[in-house]
Formats: structure tokens, C-alpha cells, sequence
């Protein structure tokens, strides 16, 4: 059985919080080495409306804090939509709650190509560039928003994981295998498959519902969750809006791929269950948008995302 760690956490308490993650790791019962090498990945996905689209800054401090506790080397890391990733930690609180701390912000850089198991359009062999920080990392400590997806339906863990390719090749990933069968969540699901040993920490204390995964409205759902795979804990969040597994692109890769956590009968509660979370009233898009980008916004993107990190050095 794979431990999924779920607790009821009703805001963002600072001394709240460091209980809360605490609690999560002893429950998965996950052990930190002195010297371990950890990259802590928040969800930085842009500058608007931060607040609520990104990880809050409350979490991130508090799950530093605890690798910096157990002796770990730590660093904080991102690859944003729309600048730099020190510029989007500004805006979202980060920066300011780390400044006490001897952890680094740095850009997702240093890409590696690996392969996918899906070509590409044009039937060459698939590949994407994944930074080095992330898959030189001992541990790849996960930090994603849940919120709802305008093109995923709703995305937590294993979305996240796709911010490890730099810059502008999640933008060139979207055109190249947008609307292409299932090419785009394929090549989701093997970054996530390459990284190193990853712990997922879920901020769900205010979700995001409506639309996403920008511009959308907070909910207020009070779950904190972890769990040594990033798959496992999705398929929990998949199940606790009682969403079914041809409605979630990813998680319908997952079971393609017969992975164990992509299967809710796998999965074992060490603290709550999924039915001790209410949803009423949590809006779910219905239709979705095409995962692809066409070229024209695929340029304007890049120049707006050049321009934000030209601004924020």
C-alpha cells in the first residue's frame, strides 16, 4: 500500500503550519539524512494574482525549515510561465519569508535531454530538456498548488513536475504536442518519472476553483497532503472531488501506464481520509481548453517572459 497523508489544516498559522508538515512527514514515515541534497519546487506559475496561484510562502518556509532542521542543503527553485522565478517569489511572499533563512531562490537551468516514450510529431524520436537542478537533486521536495486546469481539468503533484523543463520549453512542449492524442500528458508523466526520489507537499488549505491555473477564485478547503508518490497523492485529490479517471488527462495516463498510485485501491490513509474534506460548491471547469499554443501566442509569450526577466534582474 502507498501512504497518502491527508490533514485538516484550517489556515496558514505559521506555527500551524510547521506542526502540520511536521505531522505529514512522521505519518509517511520519511527519514532526512544530514547533508542530504534537497531542491525544494514550489508552484511559481506567474505574477498574477500570486497569492493564490502560487504555493503560499507560508508553506515553502515551513517545509524549509524542517530540511534545514534535519541538516538537509537546500535550495528553492522554479521555472515561472512569466519571469524570473526570484521575481515571482517576491510577489508571491516567498522571497521576504526566506530571508532569514540560508536557502537560495534559483532558476530552473542547465537542461538535459531526456528521451519520451511517445515520438515527436513528425515521428523522430520525443525528447525534452529537464534541468539539472532538479535531476541532480537527492531529493526533489514537491510543493504544488491544488487548484482546477483550463486544459487538465485539475492539476496538483505530478503537473507540478512539469516546471523542471526551463523557460520556454514547457511553451514549445504545449505546441509540439498539443492536440496531438495523448502526447502532451505522456511527456508530462515521463518528467515526472525521471526525477529523482520526489516528496510531494500539498497546499490545499485555500484551493483555487473556478478556472486556472491563473485568475481563478479561492476555496477555502483546509487539506494539507503528502506522499512519496507524486501519482498516489493525485489519485486521493482526483478521488476526494469525486472526479473519475477518463475526466483527468493525467490521471488517465497514469492508469494507462499501470502505475501502482494511479490505482485508489493501492493507497492507505495514515491520518485522514478523503471523505472528511467537504467540497460543496467547488466549481470544477467542465469543458476543456486545446493544450496546444499557436505560434503567434507562442512568440508573444517568450517576449512578455524575456521582458519580465530582463525587469527583475
Amino acid at each position: 500500500m502507498i501512504p497518502v497523508a491527508l490533514h485538516c489544516v484550517p489556515d496558514y498559522d505559521a506555527s500551524r503550519m510547521q506542526e502540520a508538515v511536521a505531522l505529514l512527514l512522521n505519518k509517511l514515515g520519511l527519514v532526512l539524512s544530514p547533508g542530504l541534497n534537497t531542491l525544494v519546487k514550489p508552484n511559481l506559475v506567474a505574477m498574477r494574482g500570486p497569492r493564490l496561484a502560487c504555493t503560499r510562502a507560508e508553506v515553502v518556509r515551513a517545509v524549509c525549515r524542517l530540511l534545514l532542521d534535519a541538516g538537509c542543503k537546500v535550495a528553492v527553485a522554479d521555472s515561472p510561465a512569466f519571469g524570473s522565478a526570484r521575481g515571482v517569489a517576491k510577489m508571491a511572499g516567498i522571497l521576504q519569508a526566506l530571508a532569514d533563512l540560508p536557502v537560495r531562490i534559483e532558476a530552473m537551468d542547465r537542461p538535459a535531454r531526456i528521451p519520451l516514450t511517445v515520438p515527436g510529431p513528425g515521428g523522430e524520436p520525443g525528447a525534452i530538456g529537464v534541468s539539472r537542478r532538479a535531476l541532480d537533486a537527492d531529493l526533489l521536495v514537491n510543493l504544488p498548488k491544488l487548484k482546477v486546469h483550463s486544459q487538465m481539468r485539475m492539476t496538483a503533484a505530478v503537473k507540478n513536475l512539469f516546471g523542471c523543463a526551463p523557460g520556454f520549453r514547457k511553451a514549445w512542449a504545449h505546441f509540439r504536442f498539443g492536440e496531438q492524442g495523448v502526447r502532451f500528458e505522456s511527456m508530462i508523466m515521463d518528467i515526472a518519472q525521471a526525477m529523482p526520489p520526489v516528496l510531494s507537499v500539498l497546499d490545499g488549505v485555500e484551493a483555487m476553483h473556478v478556472q486556472g491555473p491563473t485568475g481563478g477564485r479561492p476555496y477555502a478547503l483546509g487539506l494539507m497532503g503528502a506522499s512519496l508518490d507524486p501519482v498516489a497523492l493525485d489519485t486521493a485529490v482526483y478521488g476526494l472531488f469525486g472526479l473519475a479517471q477518463e475526466d483527468v488527462p493525467l490521471w488517465a495516463e497514469a492508469r494507462r501506464r499501470g502505475l501502482p498510485g494511479a490505482d485508489p485501491d493501492n493507497l492507505a490513509y495514515p491520518l485522514n481520509r478523503p471523505e472528511d474534506f467537504a467540497t460543496d460548491g467547488f466549481v470544477i471547469p467542465e469543458n476543456l481548453k486545446p493544450v496546444s499554443f499557436n505560434p503567434l501566442r507562442l512568440v508573444r509569450g517568450r517576449l512578455v517572459s524575456l521582458a519580465h526577466r530582463f525587469k527583475g534582474r
